[in-house]
Parts: structure tokens; sequence; C-alpha cells
């Protein structure tokens, strides 16, 4: 092949490209595209085959390129052609790639001269070249010929344009010497989308075919009509040469002997011709190459840092060793004892930032979960009023009593504390689960070893399982101790006593209940009814504005009251008791009855209940009317409602106590029972417990992938070494060529185009300055 610069390029490319074939990796490093721009029979075609040292382009007078070829270059031992449209066909002749291309273009385009935008992909795999993409574009053209449409030079321009806008495309702009380089179409397109000109190169042909006497010295030298990276003479090979077979390298021989031979050109021979065109092309190559190895130096130091830790592991692995599988059983066994220890402990060396677990879960449950469990089985209000009347009934049998008996208090507060045993047992499940979790993932680190994972796995679950029973076992005697023995004398416990003590202490009446209910009868005048807050004594019944209490409304006396049901309105969803005076007196200004409104009948009963405990009887007529239901939800016994009230207040005293108690000792009791206990079984049995489990040399058998991710990971970690190694190769055999500092270029005159291309073709003609 004929372009040398590139084949020097190559080796190095290859060495970092087959670094990341051996990490499994590809390396990514997009090369620039080329385009090679210029009017109709310029020499693009010429151009773009110096470069790549083959023909293989179709040649001819007039318009031969008429839909963009996009050639795609790859590196591979073997040298042969494919197109896109022929999937699977190799050509191997490079006259057949001609035909095909002159073939293709006219099955799209038809035979006289038409254009199109559709590219003809075609992928040319050689040894002497680099993973480049070039582009072949139609010439660039104002007269429509054949049948081309009137806006031909609008379509091209447009489909120029498509390549040549990408910022990782260098541009050729090639003018024919014996045209006005002033209006070359070609440099006004590339000024358009490169206004630095960093892209731009300029490509001089047909030199040999100026008029006699004239030269291109001035231009070439970038003096007149100059361009940032200057200009590159090139001499083609005539239709004569072509014809006559004459092949590149001869071309480059008659090329340079031109350049040498001519008196303006000779001083910079050097500067000029083919070789020199990849020259700079090649320097633009290895700029890119360079760019990017930073960032391929960063990537591949960061992964080495990743698997360092592990390769240094791998590094002393001797397969050989007779105590290789009895040091590593040790050692995992000890590894997998401090990881249970601090995930239940705190301090791992892998914190969870998505989720509780271990030992932080566990507090969870011992200081969330559990109390929330307690406070979930909060007393039925009505049911224990009603299970302490009934207690209270039945200890007095048929005698009428007249002290609150002990046995009704303490047989209520037993089945209250016997509740308990549920959260208490639901607690230990939930710790156990959770030990279980940390087990599992204590272990993930013995996945190379499967059969000691599971053996692992199996041993302490099992452990946990033995000492689950013991655990429920404790936690259900101390609820049971508690049970056994009601502790009256107990310190923080109201007892009977100071009970009666704290309500006399108090100058004014115990406050039976206190809520929200609403006046509906009163309102009705007034817009509306409204909502007040109540509070109900043993000698009045009082409402205020709201809960603050500060702005008293009013204080009914509750000497000669009596309560009774309201039928609901079908107007309204309130559920209604009324209060009025037996003696015919207005019970609240000229209200005969005042009528309070709850959400729901439970409220009403509730309500009720209350008046009656502070004296408030059902009217008879409701006890008559209801013998079997309401007689036995309100006794009309008043003392017998303050004996119930005095006795769920002890119980509410005496309960605090056992929760208290509870919430305390049962926590310790799984810790030491329970999670104490399994820390030391892994730090003192686990080890012998495996030892006479099973096989050493079964138990320590690797897993097949973690032999392979050995192997993989050492294979990596020496690629990895060695593609840093070419990295710092690339950089010293190669050079960065800096741009070339800006130039005036505002010769090249560029005219926006409101409309279409085609209206504004007419552009401005440079005019030498003296």
């Amino acid at each position: 092949m004929g372009n040398r610069e590139m084949e020097e390029l190559i080796p190095l490319v290859n060495r970092l490209q087959d670094a990341f074939s051996a990490l499994g990796q590809s390396c990514l490093l997009e090369l620039p595209q080329i385009a090679v721009v210029g009017g109709q029979s310029a020499g693009k075609s010429s151009v773009l085959e110096n470069f790549v040292g083959r023909d293989f382009l179709p040649r001819g007078s007039g318009i031969v390129t008429r839909r963009p070829l996009v050639l795609q270059l790859v590196t591979s031992k073997a040298e042969y052609a494919e197109f896109l449209h022929c999937k699977g066909k190799k050509f191997t002749d490079f006259d057949e790639v001609r035909h095909e291309i002159e073939a293709e273009t006219d099955r799209v385009t038809g035979m006289n001269k038409g254009i199109s935008s559709i590219p003809i992909n075609l992928r040319v795999y050689s040894p002497h070249v680099l993973n480049l993409t070039l582009i072949d574009l139609p010439g660039i053209t104002k007269v429509p010929v054949g049948d081309q449409p009137p806006d031909i030079e609008y379509q091209i321009r447009e489909m120029i344009m498509q390549f040549i806008t990408r910022e990782n495309c260098l541009i050729l702009a090639v003018t024919p010497a014996n045209t006005d380089l002033a209006n070359s179409d070609a440099l006004k397109l590339a000024k358009e989308v490169d206004p630095q000109g960093l892209r731009t190169i300029g490509v001089i042909t047909k030199l040999d075919l100026m008029d006699e006497g004239t030269d291109a010295r001035d231009v070439l030298e970038n003096k007149l009509l100059p361009l940032r990276r200057g200009y590159v003479g090139v001499v083609n090979r005539s239709q004569k040469d072509i014809d006559g077979k004459k092949d590149i390298k001869a071309a480059m021989l008659a090329e340079r002997k031109f350049f040498l031979s001519h008196p303006a050109y000779r001083h910079i021979a050097d500067r000029m011709g083919t070789p020199h065109l990849q020259k700079v092309l090649n320097q633009q190559l290895t700029n890119h190459i360079r760019d990017t190895l930073p960032n391929f130096r960063n990537k591949l130091q960061g992964q080495l840092l990743s698997i360092e830790h592990e390769v240094e592991g791998y590094k002393n692995f001797k397969p050989e060793d007779p105590t290789r599988k009895t040091k590593a059983l040790l050692q995992m066994v000890q590894q997998f004892a401090v990881d249970f220890e601090k995930r239940i402990e705190g301090s791992g060396d892998q914190v969870d930032t998505l989720e509780l677990s271990g030992g932080a879960k566990i507090n969870r449950i011992f200081h969330e979960r559990f109390p929330f469990e307690i406070v979930k089985m909060e007393f039925n209000e009505k049911e224990l009023r009603r299970e302490i009347s009934y207690a209270i009934k039945n200890i007095h049998g048929i005698r009428t009593g007249l002290f609150t008996p002990d046995m009704a208090f303490e047989a209520i507060v037993k089945k209250q504390i016997v509740k308990l045993k549920g959260p208490s047992l639901k607690s230990v499940d939930l710790v156990i689960q959770e030990l279980i979790n940390t087990v599992k993932k204590c272990t993930k680190k013995l996945a190379n070893f499967p059969r000691l994972c599971e053996e692992t796995e199996r041993i302490v679950a099992n452990h946990i399982r033995e000492r689950e029973g013991k655990t429920k076992d404790q936690v259900l005697l101390l609820i049971d101790i508690q049970v056994s023995y009601i502790n009256t004398n107990h310190e923080d416990f109201i007892g009977f006593a100071k009970y009666v003590k704290h309500l006399i202490a108090a100058c004014i009446p115990p406050v039976i209940r206190k809520g929200w209910l609403t006046i509906s009868n009163i309102g009705i005048m007034k817009g509306g009814s409204k909502g007040y807050w109540f509070v109900l004594t043993a000698e009045s019944l009082s409402w205020y504005k709201d809960d603050e209490e500060k702005e008293k409304k009013y204080m009914l006396p509750l000497d000669n009251l009596k309560v009774r049901d309201v039928e609901k309105s079908f107007m309204s969803s309130k559920h209604i008791f009324a209060l009025f005076n037996t003696e015919q007196r207005n019970v609240y200004k000229d209200y005969r009855f005042l009528e309070l409104a709850c959400d729901s009948q439970e409220d009403v009963d509730s309500w009720k209940a209350s008046l009656l405990r502070a004296g408030v009887y059902p009217d008879k007529s409701l006890t008559e009317n209801d013998e079997n239901g309401q007689a036995e939800n309100f006794s009309m016994d008043p003392q017998l409602e303050r004996q119930v009230e005095t006795i769920r207040n002890l119980v509410d005293s005496y309960m605090s106590i056992i929760n208290k108690c509870i919430r305390d000792l049962i926590p310790k009791t799984i810790m030491h029972l329970m999670i104490n206990n399994v820390k030391d079984f892994i730090n003192s049995e686990l080890l012998a417990q495996l030892y006479s489990s099973e096989d050493q040399n079964t138990l320590m058998e690797e897993s097949a992938e973690q032999a392979q991710r050995r192997d993989e990971m050492l294979r990596m970690y020496q690629a990895l070494k060695e593609a840093l190694v070419i990295i710092g190769d690339i950089n010293t055999a190669t050079t960065f060529t800096p741009a070339p500092p800006p130039v005036d270029d505002s010769w090249i005159q560029h005219s926006p185009c409101p409309g279409s291309f085609y209206e504004c073709a007419s552009l401005n003609q440079y005019e030498p300055k003296d």
C-alpha cells in the first residue's frame, strides 16, 4: 500500500486495541472521519485513493460520484472489501469493487446523471489501514444536467453538510489550481461549519495543468488567500495514466519528480505531494489518539485499583499446599465470626445504606416494634368496664357489697397481664428471623466454597432454633411470675387508699369524662347546631368553647337530672340523647331538654354510662322498654359505678408498672439467652462442628465459578498493567502537533441564505488588494 505515514501509526494503535481485547473490552478509539469536498472533476476521488493506497473508485468526466460513499477501513490480516448491500460477499479484486460502485449508483439514481443522498457503505479490510471512516462526496455543481433536478446545487450542499457538520470530521477542501480559488465552494462550505479553521485542510490539485507561465506558489506558501492549516499541493494521475495502468506508487514517484523539478515549487517540495498530505492527516490522527489516552489511562487505573485488593489474595494461592484447606477453613470461620459480631454490635465494614439490618434491626424490634405491639393491645374501654362490673357482681354474689373487692381487681389485672404473652413471643420470632438473615448475609463471603457455606448456615440456624424454645420458655415464665403475685404494695402503684386520698385532696370533684358533644336543639334557631367541649364530674356537667377549657359557656348541676334516648332524625347522621329535669323545670335557659349528639351509638352508650356513674339515671320508660339489653350495660346502682371507676383506675396504675417491667426484661432475656449465646457458639463451637460434620476436603472444595473468577482476575490484572505500559509507550513514541495560529481568512466570503441555497448562489467575488 502507498500510505507509509499511516503504516507507522498502525502498530501503536493495534497494540492498544490488543491490550483492550485482552481485557475483554473494546478500545472505543473513534478516530476522526475524513470527508473530501470539492467541485466536479476536482480530483477528490484521486486524493482519497492515494490516502488508501488502492484504485477502486469510478472515474470519468462530469459528475461521477452521484451518491455519498462511506468507506470504512478496518484493520485485518486479510485484504478484501464488503458492501452493506451485498452482505456476505467478499471482493478481493478492487476492479470489481469499482464496477459494483457504478452498478449500485445506477440502480438508485438511474443512468442519466441523477443523484441520491442514500450512501453506499463500503468496508475495506486490510493490514495496512487504521480503523478510519473516509467519505467521498458528489462534486458541487450549479447547472443541472440529464435527470438532475433544478435545485441540484442545494441538494448536493445539504448532502455534504450532513457529514462535515460533525465535530469529529476532518475536511479536505479540494480545489483545482486552474480555477479561481477565491470562489472555491469547498472552502466556503468548510468555513461555514469550521469557522476557526481547525478541521479544514486546503488541497490544491492539477498543478501540472496550469497555464504556462503561471503557478500557485503564493497560495501554497499560504501568503495569498491564507488558511489556518495552509494548503498541500498534489499531482494526481491523469486519465491517460489510469488507462495505461500506472499504479499509485509510480504516480507518487512522478509527483515527487514534478515538485523537485518545478522552479516555483522545488523549495517547498518537502511540504507538497500526497506523502505530505498523509503526514498532515496522520498528525491529526496522532493528536486525537493522544487526546483520548488520558481518559483511557484514568479508566484503566480505576479498574486496577478496584481489583487490586482481591488480586492480592489470589497471588499467594498455592493449590498444591496440603495445609492450604485447613488454613483457609480456619480463616473463613474466624472471618464469619467477626462479620457476625460486627453486624450485631455495629461498626461493620459494609454499611447498608438502603435498609436497617442486623443489630440495628434488632434494636428497632426491642425499642419500637415490641412497645408498639403492647400499645396495640390497648383496652376496649366499654368491654373492660363491663368485665369489671361483672367481676364485682359475681364476687358479691347475692349480697350487696359496700366496699370495692380486691379479688375483682386481681382477676382483671391477671387477665390483662396474660395478654402480654402474644407481643413478647412475637418479638422473639422477629429477632430469630433477623439473626438468620444476618447469618445468610455473613455467609456470602463463603460463597466461593458452596459446601462450607451450606454447612455453616445449617449448623448456626439449627442452634438458633434450639435456643428458640429455651428463650420462649423463659419469656413465658417471666409473664407467669407477674401473674402469680399481684404486688399492690409496689412503690409506684397508686393503691386504693392513695386513690381515695387523692380524690379527697383535690378540692374539685373528680372528672368522670371529657369529650366533644354537639348541642343539637339549641342551635336550631341560630343557624345550626354547634359543638362544645364537655367536662362531666360527679356534681355537674360543664361545657367550654374548646378543649383548652379557658372559656366556660355553662355549668349544669346534676341534681334531679335524668337521661333518655332521642330518635335519630332522617336529616342527620348524628346519634342523640337528652337530659331533662324530673321536676319539670327548664334544664338550660328556656329549654326543658338539652339534646346532645354524638357521631356513633357507641359514643352515646359510653356517655350514658359515665352519666350513670355521676348519678344521672336513665328514664324509667327506657329501662322498661329494654330490660334485657340496656339493663345489663347500665347498672342502676351508682355505688357500683363508682367501684368500677375505682378499679378501672387501679388497673391502669398497675398495668403501667407491669408494661414497664416487661418492656425492660424481655429484650434482656432475648439478648442473654439468644443473641449472646449464638455469638458464643459461633466463636467456640462452630469450627469443631464443621470438622465433625463433613470431610475437610469436601467442605473446602472451590466452586467452578470461583476458580474461573480467580483466573480471570489474575489475567485482567496483568492485562491492565500491560495496557497502562502501552499507553505510556504511545505517549513516548508520538508527539503532539499544536494547531497553527489563526490567520485572516476573511477573504472567504459567505452569505447566509434566508431561502434555499439555490436562491443565493450568487456569491461575492474576491478582489485582490494592491
